[in-house]
């Protein structure tokens, strides 16, 4: 099932090219806020499902091309994002040590949404394609052998960076830095989803393409991992890490898209009123021609001279 938000964050169910409103199916689950809603769908899916799927098969829908999406996570909780958790094509000799941080739930953003790029002296600003889990119930210490018990579903996540100043939190948490969507894909969708292909575009130009299957620390690991620091609850979200070969830069009027297999295609504006520049090129295209790291500004407010 593709559950999403749509318009004045309506509850949907995606079928094909429509979405079914289902709001009605689960109008005695107790909220204040469209995250409070699809918590209790999720913590109380076994429940729900039946209904819900009936009103979805019930239902005539409405074009998606004619609603605004709405992430389908509105504002969880927790975003836990792994960092370093990628082998980069066999490129590393070793995985990274496992580790994580965390992005603010207000910047999270959802489908044909804005990228703002804020007014600070980044060297870049990059986007991160990679595939978020959303977690079923409440989630403490779980052993990885039990991690998928605890998952509810999958969702395409932008993992946005200001690289080049000094913390990860004004890195990484700025507002509009969290963007997912288009919807909320239920497990049982996905049969491998240490087997996906993940895919991200800058103005139509591919610039990642990579496999879940290239992670370094896997999926029962990760869950096992960050359960062990912190519990987490139904809604909550982990982003899995990327490959940073393909990263490259964002800027004013870009147009960024990613897509994972089965979990839709999540397309994202960029806006910059400062207007910078950075050369258009990838990590990749910059280490075979002998240099390392991201590219540095070209023009604009904090270049360098």
């Amino acid at each position: 099932m593709k559950l999403a938000f749509f318009n004045d964050f309506t509850l949907g169910v995606v079928t094909g090219d429509r979405i079914v409103d289902v709001s009605a199916a689960v109008s005695d689950i107790p909220h204040l806020s469209p995250q409070d809603l699809i918590n209790g769908v999720i913590e109380r899916f076994a429940q729900y499902r039946g209904a819900i799927q009936r009103a979805a098969e019930q239902g005539t829908g409405i074009e998606l091309d004619s609603v605004r999406l709405r992430s389908p996570i509105p504002k969880p909780h927790n975003i836990v994002a792994m960092a370093v958790n990628y082998m980069e094509d066999g490129t590393r000799d070793e995985p990274a040590p496992i580790n994580a941080f965390h992005k603010s739930p207000n910047s999270v953003i959802g489908h044909g949404d804005t990228v703002v790029l804020p007014d600070m002296p980044a060297t870049i600003f990059e986007y991160e394609a990679e595939m978020a889990l959303v977690i079923s119930k409440h989630a403490s210490n779980v052993k990885a052998e039990d991690a998928y018990d605890y998952i509810f579903g999958y969702l395409n996540f932008f993992d946005v960076s200001a690289r080049g100043v000094p913390a990860f939190y004004q890195m990484k948490s700025r507002d509009t830095f969290a963007p997912m969507g288009p919807w909320l894909v239920t497990a049982d969708e996905i049969p491998d989803a240490q087997a996906l292909q993940i895919q991200s575009w800058s103005n139509g130009d591919l610039k990642q393409n990579f496999n879940t299957n290239d992670m370094a620390h896997q999926i029962p690991r990760i869950v096992e991992w960050v359960t062990a620091v912190h519990a987490l609850d139904p809604g909550d979200v982990i982003a899995t890490g990327t490959n940073h070969r393909g990263l490259t830069s964002m800027m004013d009027a870009d147009v960024v898209e990613l897509e994972i297999d089965g979990l839709g295609r999540l397309r994202l504006d960029v806006r910059d009123d400062l207007k910078r520049t950075w050369p258009r090129e990838t990590r990749l295209e910059r280490a075979e021609r002998g240099l390392e790291g991201p590219a540095s500004q070209a023009t604009g407010k904090y270049a360098s001279s």
